[in-house]
């Protein structure tokens, strides 16, 4: 295993990759060397995910596979969406100084203990999570636990690592804005949010990159960094009870109170249909977004979300070497046929209390009036014309995807840490897959129409996009007339 202390790119972006990749033919399989199973075998083969809770309200969540390495990190509630304008920027800069070291281990040593394990650190910011986490052995756990409990309590923030972290932000700032897909993807949180704090990019402006001081930051710190709002989770070869022990000598110390009871409370984020565009015809190929205002991540309402975007698909020019009859989707299928597209995947972004239900595509710019039209079509199918087949193809696809998706120690991680910030609890597999099974295409049409139909699109576009219809145009077709 290399041994690296690295960062994660943002947020959307990843989660559009990870989806993309998901949806593709899948094999599923236990372990290295084992034969394939069958769904039903690997739901019951799903080992059970163990939750305790220490007296300063820090949750240890784990699941122990009996590999011989796994993943320990820990999650807090904190994100761009707990930032103002002000400070907007600072948990990614945070980021960036949690690997400058901390005051039992300087930036060197820290690496050199990283180094010496085999291991990998690692840590990214989202709008409402943020994450430091260690893939290592499993003989090397004790010491990744005392590791991460030191970046995340002791972190030095050095008055000297700051100046010189600025300009490595800052040039990260510039590589994202050559990512088109962030860029644009931004800009749709920041046109269906605007004036709210989920209208805030993780990365902050730049003026904030360039200002931000010590003082922001440990302000920040001693805001979010607390007990009740964070989990040390696990995955792989892990013990539930030793990992207990652990969190015990060394996150016993973390604070759950707040100076005069100043607890961080999101404020409410509403949903604003309305479009933001960035005409360049310099560029190649429009990267579009559009969304409606979708399920908080707790609604039940989710699910069959997610078997309806399972319906919409996704479509990607390597997809099926360009042959219709590999795509299931209606959707993908109209684009090969008429070159509407070079790629597209429905998404929802789901938040606490509210969440984007959209579509991204990237288009040329000749073929952006005829995409659109039929991207809002797929929708309008959703609403009206769902059938038992298109339920049945979706649902296996998104129940093949939540296997694959578990397919390693980390994205095992990654999904405990996340859900018990989200939920209180790990949802195991199985009650997903009886989620999903429940669904029923009355009750796609009806979900579909009460988030969709008739409502106001935010749409954000990039790119040499003058072929855009008219906002009010594609307003009108978010319902049909039918007589």
């Amino acid at each position: 295993m290399a041994a690296s202390v690295c960062r994660v790119g943002s947020t959307v972006g990843r989660v559009l990759a990870k989806t993309r990749s998901e949806l593709q033919p899948i094999l599923l399989s236990l372990r290295r060397g084992q034969a394939s199973v069958s769904y039903a075998q690997s739901l019951a083969g799903a080992p059970e995910t163990h939750v305790s809770v220490l007296d300063n309200g820090l949750r240890i969540a784990s699941e122990d596979t009996g590999h011989a390495t796994c993943t320990v990190g820990v999650w807090i509630s904190a994100g761009s969406r707990y930032e103002s304008e002000k400070n907007n920027g600072a948990g990614f800069f945070l980021e960036h100084m949690a690997f400058k070291g901390t005051k039992k281990h300087p930036q060197t040593a820290l690496e050199q203990q990283v180094e010496s394990m085999g291991a990998h650190l690692s840590a990214y910011t989202s709008r409402e999570h943020t994450a430091f986490y260690m893939k290592t052995f499993t003989k090397d756990l004790p010491k990744a636990v005392e590791l991460l409990s030191d970046v995340v309590q002791n972190c030095t923030l050095n008055e000297a690592d700051i100046e010189q972290q600025r300009s490595v932000v800052l040039r990260e700032m510039e590589e994202v804005e050559g990512n088109l897909q962030e860029v644009c993807l931004d800009l749709l949180h920041a046109t269906a949010y605007q004036g709210t704090p989920l209208g805030q990019s993780v990365l902050g402006p730049s003026s904030n990159a360039r200002n931000l001081t010590r003082q922001d930051l440990v302000d920040y710190v001693s805001s979010h960094y607390k007990g009740p709002r964070m989990v040390l989770a696990a995955a792989g070869g892990v013990n539930h009870d030793e990992l207990v022990g652990m969190a015990k000598s060394h996150f016993s110390g973390l604070s759950f109170q707040y100076e005069g009871d100043a607890v961080p409370v999101l404020s409410p984020c509403r949903f604003t249909g309305s479009e933001i565009c960035m005409r360049d015809d310099g560029l190649p190929l429009a990267h579009i977004a559009i969304a409606v205002e979708g399920a908080s991540v707790s609604s039940p309402d989710i699910v069959p979300l997610m078997v309806a975007n399972a319906i919409v698909g996704s479509y990607d020019l390597t997809y099926g070497g360009g042959k219709t009859q590999h795509l299931s989707s209606r959707l993908a299928r109209l684009a090969v046929e008429d070159n509407l597209c070079h790629s597209f995947q429905a998404f929802h972004s789901a938040y606490s209390d509210t969440g984007l239900l959209g579509i991204y595509f990237v288009s040329d710019k000749h073929h952006i009036d005829d995409m659109m039209h039929w991207t809002q079509n797929a929708w309008m199918n959703l609403c009206t014309t769902v059938t038992d087949s298109d339920v049945v193809r979706a649902q296996n696809a998104l129940k093949a995807s939540l296997i694959a998706q578990l397919n390693g120690t980390t994205p095992i991680c990654d999904d405990i840490g996340r859900q018990v910030l989200n939920y209180g609890r790990r949802i195991p597999l199985a009650e997903w897959s009886a989620r999903i099974d429940a669904v029923t295409p009355r009750m796609v049409r009806d979900i579909c129409s009460k988030y969709i139909y008739d409502k106001c699109p935010a749409v954000a576009a990039v790119g040499p996009i003058e072929q855009l219809p008219d906002y009010n145009r594609m307003r009108s077709a978010m319902y049909w007339l039918r007589f």
